[in-house]
């Protein structure tokens, strides 16, 4: 049996020997299956044009209405999107590089990641931090209460604040995970809005809030640090979302 244009099985492809008792697929089930492991596996790229409609009843031997839907469900699951008079396109990426995922994620995205990741660094800090991480965490939180009416500062100055929160959890993957989150930090989409998001006036308000999370991790108070940092990344929420 001959493979299609893309090196993959057509539909005719028989059941390998000892598989008997699995029951084969038909109809718009099959279509699926067999695109779908074309595109996860590369047989179709990125924002690569599939086969038309006509194209794939041929292949399949299906009615265009059985593919209509085949392609319905590929679309449901995100691995195509389908352009009226264009025709259907693959929109799976693979795995995208940290310059994708930069260009892909939104700033608002970026704080919605960080709401679900950095209470819980406030949490492990408190837990964990020695005097070590206090003493740098320490220097971090001076720096950044210096740049007062300096966006560009500030931002460089914060990011290396949550970074030393993120090291006192002293977990190497939280670690990790973090110097990503400050790579997108960096990208250009948050330094388009900096300007107008770090007002003098909000610097300030956020430096207070970096001084009440440092004293409620000295402290041992895991629910104040907790708390603090979320009032934190709410209110980075909302000024972003103010700026339109």
């Amino acid at each position: 049996m001959a493979n299609n244009a893309h090196g993959y099985p057509g539909p005719s492809t028989p059941r390998a020997e000892g598989d008997l008792t699995r029951p084969a697929l038909s109809g718009s089930a099959r279509i699926v299956t067999q695109l779908r492991r074309a595109i996860l596996d590369g047989g179709y790229g990125f924002r690569e044009r599939v086969p038309s409609e006509r194209e794939l009843a041929t292949e399949y031997g299906a009615a265009r209405g059985t593919v209509r839907t085949a392609l319905k469900q590929l679309e449901d699951m995100n691995l195509v999107i389908r352009r009226p008079g264009s025709g259907t396109f693959v929109r799976y990426r693979g795995h995208a590089d940290e310059e994708d995922i930069a260009e892909q994620t939104s700033p608002l995205e970026l704080i919605e990641v960080r709401l679900s990741v950095e209470p819980s660094v406030a949490r492990l800090a408190v837990l964990h931090a020695n005097a070590q991480d206090m003493e740098r965490m320490g220097e971090a939180l001076l720096r950044v209460e210096a740049c007062r009416g300096d966006p560009d500062a500030f931002s460089r100055a914060d990011e290396t604040f949550h970074l030393a929160l993120a090291e006192s959890t002293r977990n190497p993957l939280m670690v990790w995970l973090y110097r990503h989150i400050n790579d997108v930090r960096g990208h250009a989409q948050w330094s388009v809005r900096k300007d107008k998001i770090l007002t003098s006036e909000r610097i300030a308000e956020y430096n207070k809030q970096h001084r009440a999370l440092f004293a409620a991790i000295e402290s041992r108070d895991t629910q104040g640090a907790v708390s603090i940092m979320t009032e934190h990344l709410e209110k980075a929420r909302g000024d972003l979302l103010g700026t339109g």
